[in-house]
């Protein structure tokens, strides 16, 4: 019952955690890996495909794409049109240096990719209370875009409970501290990190909740989620108003929609 963008969302975040594979703490060495540069299902825009040596089956590795890509240099679209060409993408970031260098062949570049962590950046998120960092973990946070002024805007906000797996999901989901406010300026008390990724996957929006407040509702941050989980939008509670039910709680709306109860 989640909207086709929200699984494209969902799915990002599955694919940046299989990037996140176990190893020991601190194990700060280059990482190397084989990579894959192609156009992406998106137009005009790239994508990237990371598998281990180990890696057997399409279910395994990790894939990102658009807007991660926008930060590479040394590729294009027009580059992967030069069959045999021999490239090297780069993306320099806080978190440390990724390369992909290979051939093309068939619209694709094919080689092997470098991870070079950054360990001042490490340091720094220390500073900050971030600890636990693998160059794994730290070549995801250089493809999404993790750094340490945008950990510490999150941080100033005053949201609870954050970590350095969720700080990965609120990046992907773009729950800024703009977003934040957007939620506490509607008398809401701040929410904790994975219940701010709820409301952001399910596109919480403070247009949508005003309108709900003004069909007599209060939800509590939960609820938000719920109700868009299972569209309980503001035209399907009018639609149940004008029917005659006046009193309906928003877990009664839910119901109806979950049994297709309005049908």
């Amino acid at each position: 019952m989640i909207r086709s963008r929200h699984i494209a969302a969902l799915s990002a975040i599955l694919l940046a955690a299989a990037a996140l594979r176990a190893s020991s703490s601190g194990n700060l060495e280059p990482l190397r890996e084989h990579c894959s540069i192609a156009p992406s299902e998106h137009s005009g825009k790239l994508s990237l495909r990371i598998e281990s040596g180990d890696c057997s089956g399409r279910h395994c590795g990790s894939s990102f794409s658009d807007e991660s890509m926008s930060r590479f240099t040394g590729v294009t679209l027009a580059d992967l049109a030069n069959d045999g060409a021999r490239l090297t993408a780069t993306l320099a970031a806080e978190a440390g240096t990724f390369t992909c260098t290979g051939m093309v062949h068939g619209g694709t570049l094919e080689g092997d990719s470098l991870f070079t962590p950054d360990r001042t950046f490490v340091a720094r998120m220390e500073q900050m209370g971030f600890a636990g960092y693998d160059s794994e973990k730290l070549m995801a946070y250089a493809i999404i875009g993790v750094d340490s002024a945008w950990a510490r805007s999150m941080q100033q906000t005053g949201i609870h409970g954050l970590t350095i797996d969720n700080l990965l999901a609120l990046r992907i989901f773009k729950a800024d501290p703009d977003y934040i406010r957007g939620i506490t300026d509607l008398g809401y008390p701040m929410p904790d990190a994975d219940q701010l990724i709820g409301l952001k996957v399910q596109g919480v929006n403070a247009e949508e909740v005003r309108e709900i407040r003004a069909l007599g509702y209060q939800p509590t941050l939960d609820e938000l989620i719920q109700i868009r989980i299972f569209k309980v939008t503001p035209d399907f509670i009018r639609r149940m108003q004008a029917r005659g039910f006046k009193n309906l709680t928003i877990a009664k709306l839910v119901q109806i929609r979950i049994f297709n109860l309005a049908e």
